[in-house]
């Protein structure tokens, strides 16, 4: 399947980090803005969680608490399992599996370098399947 580091050398790096004394009202912002399901939060240069679009749904709006008043640091989810970009992609996959989650910081030397979605992981995996099949098309009809 491949290494992560694989998969993040063919786009650019995906990381807008939020700090856990922000409101949640900001990092929605952000989410929002960048069209991201979820932010890393960074204190002192060190991941200390991740805020999502489901703490956003779970711990804050169900729970009728505000979003101009909300810490993050009060909703995120801490200490996030993370990868690297050496970890083999299914491995990524299966961190996210037994997490229940959807979005993986990859942290490399202590510090977060991207974020890796489920979705990431989907779209690399067909796309090496359909390079596959065409090599195989091409090895089959003699054009190889």
């Amino acid at each position: 399947m491949g290494l992560i580091a694989e998969l993040l050398a063919k786009r650019s790096p995906v990381v807008h980090i939020v700090s856990p004394e922000q409101t949640v009202l900001d990092a929605v912002a952000v989410m929002a803005a960048r069209r991201v399901g979820a932010v890393p939060v960074v204190e002192r240069g060190h991941l200390v969680g991740i805020f999502s679009e489901r703490d956003v749904i779970w711990r804050v709006v169900a729970r009728g608490r505000s979003v101009e008043k909300t810490r993050i640091v009060e909703v995120m989810t801490p200490d996030p399992v993370t990868a690297e970009p050496g970890d083999e992609r299914a491995l990524a996959m299966l961190k996210m599996e037994e997490a229940g989650c959807r979005h993986l910081p990859v942290v490399q030397y202590g510090a977060v370098v991207d974020m890796l979605s489920i979705r990431d992981l989907l779209f690399g995996e067909l796309e090496e399947r359909a390079e596959a099949v065409d090599s195989l098309r091409r090895y089959i009809g003699g054009s190889y």
